[in-house]
């Protein structure tokens, strides 16, 4: 039964690198552009505070997609190294910059004639310095001790068990961004209750949903590497 498993796990990984023959630089490319989007669409949802199952603790719109960049973090040290990582993060850093002047300068511009949804704008995408100075910070922070913890357990256990490395890094590095980021967002507009609750969630559910999705990772690791390993060459 586990030989027929692992064969059909070839033969699915075989037909993904024959349809995708993609090269190592592209799939640097790729993974930076979703670690980008990743952090855009996190601090946009970030704006959108809801209950947190009626327990009256919040929890922020963010925290649903977020932890799937430290994933990503991941997957880029484990094939790129820690270099290559860090300019995936000041890559997405900058994009998140981009968005962010894009959308003040939006909010500046005049109302056309009929359009009575400003007020809403402002609302939802406006600029809110706080929100974007946490994110900004605690994504740098978060994610450059991420993928340094990551190489770092990787050479204590010789490039073995790749789950230590993920999880143990991810407690870390979750840990620093959510503590920034909920202190500079939030502290002071919430109650203190509101403020320890949400940073609990926040930090407790990224961690249960990168352990709940260790296993695509797995699996994205191991196609990644073999699109790597099989560049140029037909498999």
């Amino acid at each position: 039964m586990v030989k027929k498993e692992e064969t059909l796990k070839e033969k699915i990984t075989v037909f993904l690198i024959n349809k995708l023959k993609i090269s190592k630089a592209e799939l640097f490319a790729i993974l930076t552009a979703l670690t980008a989007t990743v952090l855009i669409v996190s601090n946009l949802a970030s704006t959108k505070m809801f209950d947190f199952f009626g327990t009256s603790l919040v929890w922020d719109g963010g925290a649903i997609l977020f932890p799937l960049s430290y994933i990503l973090g991941d997957i880029i040290t484990e094939i790129f190294g820690f270099k290559c990582a860090k300019k995936v993060i000041w890559t997405g850093f900058a994009m998140n910059l981009v968005a962010v002047l894009a959308l003040f300068l939006v909010q500046l511009l005049p109302p056309g004639p009929g359009w009575e949804n400003q007020v809403a704008f402002e609302t939802i995408m406006g600029f809110m310095p706080r929100i974007v100075a946490g994110s900004l910070i605690a994504f740098v922070c978060g994610q450059i001790l991420n993928s340094y913890v990551f190489v770092e357990i990787k050479k204590i256990t010789k490039g073995k068990h790749f789950w230590q490395r993920a999880i143990g890094s991810s407690l870390i590095g979750d840990l620093v961004d959510t503590v920034i980021f909920t202190t500079i967002a939030f502290i002071g507009t919430i109650s203190t209750l509101q403020f320890v609750g949400l940073l609990l969630i926040a930090y407790i559910s990224k961690i249960i949903g990168e352990v709940v999705l260790l296993p695509v990772t797995y699996g994205a690791v191991k196609l990644c590497k073999k699109v790597v390993e099989n560049e140029g060459q037909t498999v």
